[in-house]
């Protein structure tokens, strides 16, 4: 399990890396948006601690939607003014502040549902207007690997207080930025402020993607336990195509221009 833990995010953060590096951060953005993160952390919960207490914590992650496009939005505007630690440090607060308030609000379906959807909603409208260069240097290797360390790191990290925590803060921990904050730090490094705040804006159209997911393994889970997190995958690789419409339409448009 620990050699899962250590391998898997790393591993999608690799392949969203290289598509950053192939397509745009359109793309990897729009990736990023699949629960290559929530996904594994409530399928070890479901294992330690119970389906019933992953069904509670999808929950919880759903609603925490909120918080993780507000540090998208954060980020990518703070960046456009400052370094990145600054950036990182802003939206990382917003995130802790939103998270912590999510945390005092009683759980329950259509709260989540109705604060992931205000969140997907008004994204769009957030983000700064900028127009990335896609090409330049591409991300060296050991940055790839720095990248790979650190989303293994969060991802022990998050698991392990989610045993400590309960069910309602293990949800909202699963949606910490893990990939969103690695993903900008590196990108904003390498390419700058425009695209990694069109990377983090694809990476919030990517999220109806994460939000069906947890949106379905809420509902499935007290149902058909552990098949709900198969129905879960299928409906958000459903979403993710769905939304490819909406990227490959604004990377269309930014090369006609």
């Amino acid at each position: 399990m620990l050699i899962l833990k250590l391998l898997l995010i790393p591993g999608f953060l690799l392949l969203i890396s290289l598509a950053g590096k192939r397509w745009g951060p359109s793309v990897a953005g729009w990736l990023s948006g699949l629960p290559v993160v929530v996904g594994p952390i409530l399928f070890f919960l479901a294992i330690e601690q119970g389906p019933a207490f992953a069904a509670q914590s999808a929950v919880a992650a759903l609603s925490a939607m909120f918080a993780m496009i507000a540090f998208c939005v954060t980020y990518a505007q703070v960046a456009q003014r400052a370094n990145w630690p600054l950036a990182l440090v802003v939206s990382l607060s917003v995130w802790a502040v939103l998270a912590l308030i999510l945390s005092l609000i009683p759980a329950s379906l259509p709260f989540s549902i109705a604060a992931a959807a205000t969140a997907l909603l008004a994204a769009p409208y957030l983000f700064p207007k900028v127009q990335p260069v896609v090409g330049g240097p591409a991300p060296k290797s050991d940055k790839l690997i720095w990248r790979m360390i650190a989303g293994a790191a969060l991802t022990l990290v998050v698991t392990m207080l989610a045993s400590t925590v309960g069910e309602r803060w293990s949800g909202l921990l699963a949606v910490f930025p893990v990939l969103g904050s690695v993903m900008a730090v590196f990108s904003q490094q390498t390419r700058g402020p425009a695209f990694t705040a069109a990377l983090l804006r694809a990476t919030a159209t990517g999220m109806y993607s994460f939000s069906a997911f947890c949106l379905v393994l809420a509902l499935t889970i007290p149902l058909i336990e552990w098949w709900g997190f198969g129905v879960g995958i299928l409906v958000s690789m459903a979403m993710l195509l769905v939304t490819k419409r909406l990227v490959m339409g604004k990377r269309a448009s930014r090369a006609s221009a």
